[in-house]
C-alpha cells in the first residue's frame, strides 16, 4: 500500500482524543512510507492530520476544490496540493490516487465520502479496503445501525464485513494489508 486516503472533520470535535488519534494515524502512515491523501485543509482534524504526517517526514497530497482554496482554508505546506473544479472531482481524484480509505471522526462530509467509496467497493468498482478508526467509540452507533441494516436484509453480511474497524492505527493498517474483497457483489443474489 503506497497511498491511503483519510476522510475526517474540518473541525476539531469536542473530544481531544480525536486529534490525538489523527496525529497517531498520520505518524503510522509516515513511518510505514505511506503517502497521506486527504481533503487539503489546514483546519480541524484535517489540518492536524496533515501537520503530523509532515512532521513525521511523510508525504501529503491534498485535493481541494478551487472555491475552498479561495476561502483560504487550504494547507500551504503540503507535498502537493491538487486544485480541482468541484467536490465531485475532488472525491474522484482522491479515490483514483489512493489504495484504500480510512475515516476518522467527522461529520456529514466524512460520512458521505466513506459511504461513497464503500458503495463503490460493494458494487466492485474497486477492491480497495475501507475502514474506520473508531476513536473513543465514536462510530459505535453507526456500526450498530449497519448491523441493523444487515438484520433487515438491506446490506449483505459480506458487504458489512468489508468495513474494517479498529481503534488502533497500526492494527487498522495491518488489517488493510491483509484485506481481501468479498467474492460477490451487490447485484448478484447468490
Amino acid at each position: 500500500m503506497k497511498k491511503l486516503c483519510v476522510f475526517c472533520g474540518a473541525s476539531m470535535g469536542r473530544n481531544p482524543a480525536y486529534v490525538t488519534a489523527a496525529r497517531s494515524l498520520a505518524r503510522a502512515l509516515a513511518t510505514n512510507g505511506i503517502t497521506l491523501v486527504y481533503g487539503g485543509a489546514s483546519v480541524g482534524i484535517m489540518g492536524q492530520l496533515a501537520d503530523a504526517a509532515l512532521d513525521a517526514g511523510g508525504q501529503v497530497i491534498g485535493v481541494m476544490p478551487q472555491e475552498l482554496v479561495d476561502r483560504e482554508v487550504s494547507h500551504l505546506g503540503l507535498t502537493e496540493l491538487k486544485v480541482v473544479g468541484s467536490m465531485h472531482e475532488r472525491k474522484a481524484v482522491m479515490a483514483e490516487l489512493s489504495d484504500g480509505f480510512i475515516a476518522l471522526p467527522g461529520g456529514l462530509g466524512t460520512l458521505e465520502e466513506l459511504f461513497e467509496v464503500l458503495t463503490w467497493a460493494q458494487l466492485r468498482f474497486h477492491s480497495k479496503p475501507c475502514g474506520l478508526l473508531n476513536t473513543d467509540s465514536y462510530y459505535d452507533q453507526l456500526l450498530s445501525f449497519l448491523d441493523h441494516s444487515v438484520n433487515e436484509e438491506f446490506i449483505k453480511p459480506a458487504h458489512r464485513e468489508m468495513l474494517i474497524v479498529n481503534d488502533d492505527p497500526m492494527a487498522l493498517l495491518r488489517a488493510f494489508e491483509a484485506y481481501s474483497p468479498p467474492s460477490k457483489d451487490k447485484l448478484r443474489t447468490n
